[in-house]
């Protein structure tokens, strides 16, 4: 019996209909990990949120309602500017995964703004999603609360230490109405609430074959049954 191949060679070469790939989720599920793992997988090029130059970040974590919109705004610009970056990119040349999709400011936007705010936020952000390229494949991250607050405590960011669990959550089902309808293209949606890609190699091994293997429309990836309830 052939020996199963392993996640890299599924992505060797890397599959032409998957040039860009975009992993979302809300904040502590693991976006940027399993980006990394897909990129090094696939040998493409890794594009990372910029949210530690957000100067504005800390202060809107201690005083959210004074120091939402410039942090919203800050946010916008830097998002647009890479996603520009990544529509512009010639088609010959390295693929890309992302750690986030454009998406993702706007559904920030319409939990931390209101009023008049939102509306000038909206404004500005309906100008610049022409330009936002859209994933050949989305994979969305879909956690608890208990885990996403359990992961933001492990990675210990001082600015982080206090987050509000109502906060989370809010954002969570944001993420969940818009992610469970989303129609831009293919989306694989991760029950990840038991899934432990990073001590678990069996379960970045299904999740990096479940994203290579993923067809058009959405798709959703459950841990094998034998490994559920193993958490990080």
């Amino acid at each position: 019996m052939p020996a199963r191949p392993s996640p890299f060679d599924l992505f060797n070469p890397f599959p032409d209909r998957l040039r860009y790939i975009a992993v979302e989720g809300v904040i502590g599920a693991g976006k940027t990990t399993l980006a990394r793992a897909i990129a090094r997988a696939a040998g493409a090029r890794l594009v990372l949120e910029e949210f530690e130059e957000n100067a504005f970040l800390p202060r809107f974590y201690e005083e959210p309602d004074r120091w939402a919109f410039p942090t919203q705004l800050a946010f916008l610009a830097s998002r647009f500017r890479q996603q520009k970056a990544l529509a512009s990119r010639d088609l010959f040349q390295q693929a890309a995964v992302s750690d986030y999709t454009f998406d993702k400011d706007r559904l920030f936007a319409h939990v931390t703004l209101t009023g008049d705010e939102l509306q000038l936020y909206e404004s500005l952000f309906s100008i610049m999603e022409a330009n936002a390229p859209v994933p050949d494949l989305l994979v969305y991250l879909r956690s608890s609360v208990d885990r996403l607050m359990r992961n933001i405590g492990l990675r210990a960011r001082s600015y982080e230490a206090g987050m509000d669990p109502a906060y989370l959550k809010e954002l969570a089902e944001s993420y969940d109405r818009h992610f469970t309808h989303y129609r831009k293209g293919a989306i694989l949606i991760v029950n990840s609430t038991d899934l432990d890609f990073v001590a678990r190699p069996d379960h970045l091994d299904a999740l990096l074959r479940a994203v290579v293997t993923a067809g058009p429309g959405s798709t959703i990836f459950s841990p094998p049954v034998e490994t559920q309830g193993r958490l990080v």
